[in-house]
């Protein structure tokens, strides 16, 4: 290899749009990649917020916000790596009775970690857009944050040790969680909270204009005042291989938007959702997240 090319250390998952990268059908003479082979990648975020043990990595908005909150040297590259709708994120068990939004007001409800990403837009969705008072909704989790410095709300409970979110979930100690999908072990007693949550979903695309961010990237400090040309190439190549996948679909909605005004939207979004559930301690500016450098890619 020549000493011209300089290799990434690189946090990122499997997507139809990173594919081409990391498959090397899309590349740069300039650049290599030492990917972690991890694929669950949400495993890697507690290192790379604690350590910054990544040049540039893939990283949930919502840890982003508090990594930002806690002086972490990262900064923001505006390319969303996972975006999806969450209303079909929250499920109950339909064998214990018939539940709708505001029915969870009073109930429990488990989530893996109180500052998970898909959660944060859930509740975020429950409370504005149906009206259901979360400080009145008892809230289980199961692990720690990502970042160390964070503590969790009060009145927030961990569950016992050896207890899953969705076995809690079926045996009654929950009456709701967020569960995502149910790829791994579909169960039919659980439904989505929000009925109709396909429709509903795309109806609340349709007033918004945005779907909710789940990962960007983001790259340490560091690196990108050393490098900022291979940052540079990095968008390029993220946008060269979201393009190879044939995203978005002609027609279709962009899931996976690159530059800071394609993102402002639903980065000012998540910012306020954070904010109301004491993720952050202020609102960002959606500019704060981004250096001057980072803030002009994509223009």
């Amino acid at each position: 290899m020549s000493n011209d090319v300089l290799k990434i250390n690189m946090l990122l998952g499997d997507y139809p749009n990173t594919l081409a990268l990391k498959s090397g059908k899309v590349s740069s003479p300039r650049l290599s990649f030492d990917f972690d082979p991890e694929k669950t990648v949400n495993l890697r975020f507690k290192r790379l917020v604690r350590e910054q043990a990544y040049d540039i990595g893939e990283l949930a908005i919502a840890t982003y916000l508090q990594a930002k909150s806690f002086g972490k040297p990262l900064i923001l590259i505006p390319a969303v790596i996972r975006g999806k709708l969450a209303h079909a994120a929250i499920m109950y068990n339909a064998a214990r009775g018939a539940m709708s939004p505001k029915d969870l007001e009073g109930k429990r409800a488990g989530v893996r970690a109180w500052p998970q990403t898909t959660p944060l837009w859930v509740r975020g969705i429950l409370e504005n857009d149906y009206g259901v008072d979360m400080s009145t909704v008892k809230w289980t989790t199961f692990e720690d944050p990502h970042c160390a410095e964070y503590q969790d709300p009060a009145g927030i409970v961990r569950a016992p040790a050896g207890k899953k979110l969705r076995q809690m979930l079926i045996d009654g100690e929950l009456d709701a969680a967020t569960v995502s999908e149910q790829r791994d072990a579909p169960d039919s007693k659980l439904k989505t909270l929000i009925p109709d949550a396909k429709t509903a979903g795309e109806a609340w695309y349709q007033k918004y204009k945005l779907i909710p961010i789940n990962h960007m990237l983001c790259v340490k400090e560091s690196f990108l005042n050393e490098h900022p040309w291979a940052v540079e190439e990095v968008f390029r190549l993220i946008a060269e291989s979201k393009k190879a996948a044939g995203l978005p679909p002609a027609g279709g909605v962009d899931q996976f938007p690159l530059g800071v005004e394609a993102i402002r939207p639903a980065l000012a979004m998540a910012i306020k959702y954070a904010h109301q559930q004491k993720l952050i301690p202020r609102e960002f500016a959606v500019d704060e997240l981004f250096n001057d450098f980072t803030r002009a890619l994509g223009k």
